[in-house]
């Protein structure tokens, strides 16, 4: 092998930079002895060994002259083998740069990428010296210079925010019409039919489910499955190379800004879901591919009485150690990379409470909260926290701090135990149907801290949680273990499909149901990809490893005129004030007058009491919003002015008689939606004056509006 020049270079950036002479290599890591940097050409043979000589405090660092974008590298780290206390370092495995903004392939797997002897007694305690370099994927240097064309980050004000959480691969595999050399792929996400159906929609924001490099779990992989979601990052800066149309490398990038350019220009943000909580190296059983043997003991939280062992607040194995300086920067770095290089709009914390831990508890005034809230450029993105994890006192809805965002997993229970006509629930729907004041109010947050949500990408698709009471997931090789067992779903009288017309036309009500709720209530609704066209999973309630037909949606079967009645929903949503509030409903009289700015009343007419709340039969409600009670203004200080609705929620099952207001809440109101029938009534409406008696099938949502002029 010929040698190399090198000179001391820097200690930051982290990662590899290529500077148009040359690449600054540098590492951090605070208990290793000593660090060689390998160099591989693009059949993946290792041509040089470098030790890394020159370090600033826990900095490694070296600059070679003359190497260029495109190289291929890993690291060997030296250090002590000692599990009892944490260190699990080992040099013959070659490890991933955890600031390396491109990889070469996905990992394959051999036992040489385990730091111990597979086959050992010791197990973990033994020593492997066998060599991972054929198996690990290998960072790349990049030259990233692209031109965006003065693209920027949208700013969709949160009021008028509508989340369609996808996956790149099963949105795009079977979708009409795309080449399929691109199909599953980032270049899929921009092709000019995916953005027309997004357009058609109506949604403003694609919330990508993970797209940084993830690994694929051994066992899943010998069982002829995969890590589908990809909830398993190895890597929080480089997209997955296996949604690249373009292949591997630097190209993959190159993709991706190409897919955000082109949602842009649709007016479509692009929100990430990032998972920094842990990674895919698993326990002290799992692979050593990158942060375990580049410094195990800072990279994971490990027990105070046996750092052989590794704190698992997440279920995976692992917990990274968001508390350490440097581990809380690399997580810092990441989000601003995807920032300001990626131009994505926003992200989806997966278990969010496990980086909001310190020692043990939840922090909310913890390190990770004040060093995003001090960032002038991620305090301003779109951030989303799932405010839970599965440890002690992990589960925070309602209590993550000004300025997130997060999943309001009380909503969705609230919203599925009502539509299935579970009793003593209406005072719950209430609370959530007008944005969860009882969790936010209190800390000066809006509305739209609640990201509203009937059904996520983990549990039954919308179609199966109308259509099955139990989980079925024998096709994932777990004996049907896995997976949440209380969905709080109803299959209305048979399980999985059927013929039966009476059910199939409740299923399909039922299912109108959730979405006329979800994207009328106040908050930000967030749409899982599929459920507005009748997406099944077959009654698989957690497909994560299932990359084929069950998982990707099935655009043969769409239901049009599901999707045309979302579709509506949406736009009515988008057009009227009076369903995306900025500021809480005050229960005033408007203008002097004995209307307020909302009220509920009972079938018969009256207002709701107290007493009407608390009837255990009370599963039947109707709700006057008042256009002309809405406190927001536009940015140039106009006031909002909006037309009245009248909405009417019964969740019994036998049809129901409403009597509308008295006049002085307005009229005439004309029926301009009915879930019953499945559409919206433009041209053809039936008008009905005050007084008058509407009548709402069982298990139905009715929409009356009071046209004001303005």
């Amino acid at each position: 092998m010929n040698n190399l020049e090198t000179w001391p270079g820097k200690p930051y950036p982290l990662g590899s930079l290529y500077d148009g002479k040359g690449v600054n290599f540098a590492l951090f890591t605070e208990n290793a002895t000593a660090v060689e940097l390998c160099l591989f050409n693009e059949q993946g043979y290792q041509t040089h060994k470098i030790p890394v000589t020159d370090r600033t405090h826990s900095q490694w660092h070296i600059y070679i002259p003359g190497l260029r974008a495109g190289q291929q590298y890993g690291y060997r780290i030296h250090g002590p083998y000692e599990p009892g206390n944490g260190h699990r370092f080992n040099a013959n495995k070659l490890l991933i740069d955890p600031y390396a903004k491109a990889l070469s392939g996905i990992e394959k797997w051999d036992d040489s990428l385990f730091g111990y002897q597979m086959n050992h007694k010791q197990k973990d305690l033994s020593f492997s010296e066998t060599d991972s370099a054929p198996f690990v994927p290998k960072s790349v240097v990049i030259d990233d210079h692209f031109d965006w064309h003065g693209d920027t980050r949208l700013e969709i004000p949160l009021n008028k925010t509508i989340i369609y959480e996808t996956h790149v691969k099963g949105f795009t595999q079977q979708f009409p019409g795309i080449p399929g050399e691109i199909r599953g792929t980032y270049a899929a996400m921009r092709h000019p039919d995916v953005i027309n159906y997004l357009k058609r929609l109506g949604v403003n924001a694609v919330e990508l489910m993970p797209i940084h490099h993830f690994i694929h779990d051994r066992q899943l992989v010998n069982n002829g499955l995969s890590n589908y979601w990809g909830y398993n990052s190895i890597n929080f800066f480089a997209p997955h190379p296996e949604y690249s149309a373009a292949g591997f490398g630097v190209e993959q990038i190159y993709e991706f800004k190409n897919m955000v350019k082109s949602l842009h220009e649709a007016g479509i943000e692009v929100i990430l879901d990032v998972v920094y909580n842990h990674t895919g190296e698993g326990n002290e059983m799992g692979p050593t591919l990158c942060f375990r043997g580049i410094d195990n003991a800072a990279y994971y939280r490990l027990t105070d009485k046996d750092k052989r062992y590794y704190m698992d607040y997440t279920g995976t194995g692992n917990t990274l150690n968001s508390v350490h300086p440097t581990i809380l920067r690399l997580i810092m770095d990441s989000l601003r990379y995807w920032v300001t290089e990626m131009h994505v709009d926003g992200f989806r914390f997966d278990l969010a409470s496990a980086l909001a831990r310190e020692f043990s508890d939840v922090d909310k005034w913890g390190s990770f909260f004040d060093v995003l809230h001090q960032d002038p450029v991620l305090s301003q993105v779109k951030l989303i926290a799932e405010p839970w994890d599965i440890g002690k006192g992990g589960y925070q809805v309602g209590n993550f701090p000004q300025g997130w965002l997060e999943w309001n997993g009380h909503y969705r229970d609230v919203m599925r135990d009502f539509w299935r006509g579970e009793s003593r629930k209406l005072g719950k729907f209430a609370w959530r149907f007008t944005g969860s004041s009882d969790l936010y109010y209190d800390d000066w947050r809006r509305p739209v801290a609640s990201v509203n949500f009937i059904t996520a990408h983990d549990g039954f698709t919308m179609h199966d949680l109308v259509s099955y009471n139990e989980k079925h997931n024998m096709a994932n090789n777990e004996k049907n273990r896995d997976g949440e067992s209380h969905n709080r779903s109803w299959n209305c009288g048979v399980e999985g499909p059927t013929d039966d017309p009476e059910i199939n036309h409740l299923r399909k009500k039922q299912v109108r149901n959730f979405l006329s709720t979800l994207m009328l209530s106040q908050g930000i609704p967030m749409l899982v990809a599929g459920d507005e066209m009748g997406r099944t999973q077959k009654g698989n309630n957690n497909a994560y490893c299932q990359d084929n037909e069950l998982s990707w949606i099935d655009w043969g079967n769409m239901d049009e005129e599901l999707v045309e009645f979302t579709s509506q929903l949406i736009r009515l949503r988008l057009e009227h004030h009076v369903f995306s509030r900025i500021l809480w409903f005050r229960y005033k009289p408007v203008n002097g007058s004995v209307v307020k700015d909302i009220e509920w009343f009972l079938p018969n007419g009256d207002i709701m009491t107290i007493a009407d709340w608390e009837s255990d039969s009370a599963k039947s409600v109707g709700v006057y919003l008042s256009g002309e009670g809405v406190p927001d203004k536009t940015f140039d200080g106009q006031k909002l002015k909006d037309d009245n609705f009248y909405l009417i929620f019964n969740a019994h099952h036998e049809e129901k008689e409403f009597i509308l207001p008295n006049e002085e809440w307005g009229g005439p109101w004309s029926l301009i939606m009915d879930t019953r029938k499945g559409k919206f009534f433009y041209d053809d409406q039936q008008v009905f004056n005050a007084g008058e008696t509407v009548f709402a099938e069982g298990r139905s949502v009715v929409l009356l509006i009071h046209k004001i002029e303005r």
